[in-house]
């Protein structure tokens, strides 16, 4: 069930109305994306908080693990780095047992949620292992390594019926300034013939990179995973693995995921994806250093004659159409469309952004995650829109790794007539770390 259907479930029901409309949902073989979880309800009989695990703990995985330990009760961690999961820890005075393989954490009987923020090529195994042992996750953006894994993601989500929040919290935070922009050009604001321009910033470039010894507190083997086995260096982990191909897909899915998300939902685009795309990057040929490209431009084309440029310019995002346009950026909302705006369409506006949360307010991610776990309804970031937006940028990598125009069939999820592209849309994986279909 895509997103916008969901606005039904947003009334408050209770919990036997719930399971009541959940059970007719599949007798009559609709899709309802979530039950109410049995974790939930025990941790609610009990008026505990929902006990919490962080699945990497250092720079922005720390970051959301101590904002969702403001939520729930705080019971483990894990990181390959010991040091990370240790510094962790020691805030919550060894109520937080540190572990080095998640899997442990997963086998705990006392863990309701988790949250991820590992780099980008663990996020898809963790969170499909997670679900498939009952837990709900938040996970880091962008969520998945190749357009493959979104599509496993997806599936498991449906099978498992579990709530995933995914870290674009522009959907939510940043003063709302996103959502308005969302409910101006959805709402007519801007004229027809919507079109978007995302701006990211250009990538680091570096490299060559010498190999040198592993840190003591480091599980070298285990923080690879999936990817090629290669020797240790500094710039392949902790914050500069977004600049390697093998762990991330660098700015155009870093940053270009957060952008392209709200340009496709502003457009009414969330549950398609682009049938062309056209696009060059500068990407870097240096052994052993930073391979993602540093500058790019790429024109995605949608069914319909909408278009969404993404290009490596100052990072902001502009949406346009026949009647004016809007720019948004960290914070900001502007444009004569959103100055013009009377009190009476201020206060639509107010309520629209309620309504595109279906009916939750904004302003914390993580309250909403918190709040979705509860009453089992979609979160502001679903899987399944993130999964849009995400096979966008990698379309949009793709497209520049070959060097030419090509064609895809959103429906189907697969390029049109073009074998070698099709390749792309997985990766091989190093064994013991596939990811199980």
């Amino acid at each position: 069930m895509d997103a916008l259907r969901m606005d039904a479930l947003n009334r408050k029901l209770s919990r036997r109305a719930m399971l009541a409309r959940s059970a007719a949902a599949v007798a009559s073989g609709g899709l309802l994306p979530y039950f109410y979880s049995s974790a939930s309800q025990a941790a609610e009989a009990k008026g505990d908080r929902l006990g919490l695990a962080a699945i990497g703990t250092g720079g922005r995985g720390a970051y959301i693990g101590h904002r969702a330990a403001r939520r729930g009760r705080i019971v483990a961690c894990c990181d390959v780095d010991r040091r990370r999961a240790e510094t962790f820890a020691a805030r919550y005075d060894g109520r937080c047992q540190v572990y080095g393989d998640y899997r442990r954490v997963l086998d705990r009987k006392d863990v309701d949620v988790l949250t991820v923020g590992t780099p980008d090529h663990w996020h898809a195994k963790i969170v499909i292992d997670a679900l498939r042992a009952g837990k709900d996750v938040y996970c880091e953006k962008p969520l998945t390594l190749t357009i493959d894994e979104g599509k496993q993601i997806c599936r498991t989500v449906r099978e498992t019926r579990r709530v995933v929040q995914v870290g674009t919290q522009q959907r939510s935070e940043d003063d709302g300034v996103f959502l308005q922009a969302v409910a101006l050009a959805r709402g007519g604001y801007l004229g027809k013939n919507l079109r978007a321009v995302v701006s990211l910033g250009a990538a680091p470039r570096g490299g060559p990179f010498a190999p040198a010894p592993i840190p003591a507190t480091l599980d070298w083997e285990f923080w690879l995973g999936q990817s090629p086995k290669v020797p240790y260096c500094p710039q392949r982990a902790h914050y500069d693995f977004r600049w390697w191909f093998e762990y991330a897909g660098g700015q155009v899915t870093y940053w270009g995921v957060h952008h392209v998300d709200i340009a496709m939902w502003a457009l009414g685009l969330e549950e398609t994806g682009p049938t062309r795309i056209e696009a060059a990057g500068r990407l870097p040929d240096v052994s052993g250093g930073f391979n993602v490209p540093s500058t790019f431009r790429s024109t995605m084309s949608f069914a319909g004659g909408a278009t969404i440029v993404l290009d490596s310019a100052k990072n902001a995002l502009r949406i346009e159409g026949d009647s004016g346009a809007i720019v948004v950026d960290h914070r900001r909302l502007t444009g004569k469309p959103v100055e013009g705006l009377s009190p009476s369409q201020r206060e639509w506006l107010e309520q629209e952004t309620v309504r595109l949360l279906r009916g939750k307010q904004p302003g914390n991610h993580m309250a909403n995650f918190f709040e979705c776990v509860q009453d089992r309804t979609l979160p502001a970031s679903d899987v399944f829109t993130h999964h849009r937006a995400l096979s966008a940028c990698h379309l949009c990598n793709i497209a520049m790794r070959l060097k030419r125009t090509l064609d895809w069939d959103p429906l189907r999820q697969d390029f049109v007539g073009d074998s070698e592209a099709s390749s792309l849309l997985s990766r091989e994986q190093r064994k013991p770390y596939t990811i199980d279909a």
